[in-house]
């Protein structure tokens, strides 16, 4: 969170690629004023009076290469249409700074802080930094399950604001929202309706089909309807988990859902649930229930799902949206995996047949 965005002449080892390897656009560390992610791909952007431009290409991080950055201008972001083609003319204040920045203002283009500071979660600090007190500091563990969660999804989601174009421009992120206010006002989802065809935010049965779409994910989930926020599971600042989560996932997962919970599994051991040796990867809870099916963009960088929603091996066959099972064991068939499904005890022969909505 706090260092997405930075600038590589405070931070020499920003750059992770060797410059010199780049045969895609050539560019120089100079004129690099930010450089964007550090996990999935590396871009890097260029400032041109008070903007900045991502320059059109990037270093994926997991497959170690160059390759061509550029959203195209149909069938991809809603945004595109509506700026031209060129990356010099899609400045990054309108399509990303609002939310790798605290305070980002529209009409200056000046931020109180880059990166997601204490102030993006808390509200405005100086008061709080004079008189340390719980009364005059904004904490999100301390409201409603739907404003909690918010504090995420304003920038975790893919959708538009309620008002656009805002002065002339288009902006991807929800301008004016900030803690405390209600996000619904100020920010509405990318719509999706059931069992149309996959696009580029949804397959058929609306789960995202991309990263930055956790939100659009987690609100259909059963989790979200009983009062669970994202900071059940994460700890934005920090831990040494993957994905910042308070524990390992699996270990997560089963303070809630240990062996014979009412919560489920309903089953007397996990062994017994996954039908997959304990400790194994087809045993881990993630691996059924938020299977990494949505890209980062770049071959080989997928994120997980937060729907929860186990993807059934018949609902492969009628969306083809890929299910866990067949994601794993590449060399079976969703036929296969289904049939192997319906041998299992616990697990009932309808749900396995069933529209996605019920899963």
């Amino acid at each position: 969170m706090a260092n997405t965005i930075r600038d590589p002449s405070r931070h020499p080892d920003a750059i992770i690629p060797d410059l010199a390897t780049n045969n895609v656009y050539k560019f120089s560390k100079d004129q690099v004023a930010f450089v964007y992610g550090r996990i999935w791909k590396q871009r890097y952007f260029t400032k041109v009076g008070d903007d900045y431009f991502p320059l059109p290409v990037q270093w994926e991080v997991v497959n170690k290469k160059w390759s061509k950055y550029q959203v195209p201008p149909t069938e991809g972001d809603w945004w595109a249409p509506f700026y031209p083609g060129d990356n010099m003319h899609r400045p990054t204040g309108p399509l990303c700074d609002g939310c790798h920045s605290v305070g980002y203002d529209i009409r200056t283009k000046q931020v109180a802080e880059w990166n997601v500071g204490c102030e993006r979660c808390h509200g405005p600090g100086s008061e709080h930094l004079a008189h340390p007190t719980r009364d005059n500091t904004l904490n999100p563990a301390h409201m409603n399950y739907v404003e909690a969660s918010d504090t995420c999804i304003q920038c975790h989601s893919q959708g538009q604001p309620l008002s656009n174009p805002i002065e002339g421009k288009y902006y991807d992120w929800p301008v004016d929202y900030h803690v405390g206010l209600k996000l619904a006002d100020y920010w509405t989802l990318e719509d999706h309706t059931l069992g149309e065809p996959e696009n580029f935010f949804y397959f058929p049965d609306g789960t995202a089909h991309k990263n930055r779409m956790q939100g659009n994910d987690f609100v259909q989930s059963v989790m979200y309807r009983r009062g669970v926020t994202c900071f059940d599971c994460h700890d934005v600042h920090g831990t040494s988990n993957y994905a910042e989560l308070r524990k390992p996932a699996s270990a997560l997962c089963l303070d809630c859902h240990g062996p014979s919970s009412p919560n489920g599994p309903r089953t007397a051991t996990i062994e017994e649930h996954t039908h997959h040796k304990e400790g194994s990867a087809g045993s881990q809870c993630i691996a059924c229930h938020m299977p990494a099916i949505e890209t980062e963009g770049p071959a080989n960088t997928m994120v997980h799902a937060h729907t929860f929603r186990f993807i059934t091996p018949a609902m492969t066959e009628k969306y083809n949206i890929p299910n866990p099972c067949t994601s794993c064991h590449t060399d079976k068939t969703s036929t296969w995996a289904n049939n192997a499904m319906r041998q299992w005890n616990e697990s009932s022969p309808w749900r396995l047949g069933q529209n996605p909505a019920s899963n």
